[in-house]
């Protein structure tokens, strides 16, 4: 991902997780990762998994058999979001890396409290919402789309958008590389620029860049899928950099010109759509048959 980034000279925002620090506790893998990526460049910004807070306790077995949806920040208390997002600013510290001014919540879960913590510790930015991963049922974070103030924060969410309607209903998706044909992202950038939309939103994540068959990566290859869609956007961005500033969130959301209460839900045509499922449902079929011929093979 570095070497693509460096490559078409693109600026990329990495939420790093930090929570994990109770699990890894003196090995600290992070560090050196989370530094690698900050000296390239790159805007390093804060991520939390609570789930891991469970490692804090001696008896964390019996806690986790018995917590309830303990990796959510949806329903958690104030105190303790405040908590977990200062545990991320002190690591950070620890890190020698800026206070994070950023925030995304793991498996992008929220509700008014996190958005009461986040203004309560200073973090002025949060991408904590895709509708179509998690909708919290509350209508003010029903967001697709644009730059929105809640409750001191400015919310910056995940682009969402719709790739089929049939009758009444609409289905919705989040823009992200794994998940998005380079075609559809052409077609979204292109709607969101002439629409006026100021900052858009793609999610991603490393692991999706391969694929693998046990959950230590002992068998693992490149995801030739998502890897080519990552280097036709950049390329992309490049190419029409007299449009695009492919820019770290922070670096965007700090333009006053960023702020964009609209709302819109852009749209992606179905024969743009349709290939694309068909792409991924085959390539994680010959995925899988690839890597079972090179575990048979060692």
């Amino acid at each position: 991902m570095l070497d693509t980034f460096r490559k078409y000279q693109v600026e990329a925002t990495f939420f790093v997780e930090t929570v994990q620090r109770y699990y890894f506790k003196s090995a600290d893998p992070m560090r050196a990762i989370a530094r690698q990526i900050h000296e390239a460049g790159h805007e390093v910004q804060l991520h939390s998994h609570p789930c891991w807070s469970l490692f804090e306790h001696d008896d964390w077995r019996e806690r986790a058999r018995t917590a309830k949806a303990p990796d959510n920040y949806f329903g958690r208390s104030l105190d303790d979001s405040v908590r977990l997002l200062q545990q991320g600013i002190d690591t950070f510290a620890d890190w020698d890396l800026p206070r994070p001014r950023a925030f995304r919540s793991g498996n992008l879960q929220h509700d008014e409290n996190l958005f009461k913590a986040l203004h309560q510790v200073g973090i002025p930015y949060s991408s904590n919402v895709a509708v179509s991963v998690f909708h919290s049922g509350h209508p003010d974070y029903k967001l697709y789309s644009g730059t929105h103030e809640r409750l001191g924060v400015l919310e910056c969410p995940v682009l969402t958008y719709s790739d089929w309607q049939i009758g009444g209903r609409t289905h919705l998706k989040a823009l992200s590389i794994a998940g998005t044909s380079f075609a559809e992202m052409r077609v979204l950038l292109n709607k969101a620029q002439a629409a006026g939309v100021p900052l858009v939103v793609i999610l991603t994540h490393p692991f999706e860049f391969v694929q693998k068959d046990d959950l230590a990566y002992r068998h693992a290859r490149r995801h030739g899928v998502t890897q080519q869609r990552l280097t036709q956007l950049c390329a992309f961005l490049q190419a029409n950099n007299d449009r695009f500033d492919a820019c770290g969130m922070v670096r965007a959301a700090d333009d006053p010109a960023c702020r964009d209460e609209r709302n819109l839900l852009l749209t992606t045509p179905i024969w743009h759509s349709a290939p694309r499922m068909g792409t991924q449902v085959a390539y994680d079929y010959f995925g899988r048959w690839a890597l079972a011929r090179t575990r048979a093979a060692a």
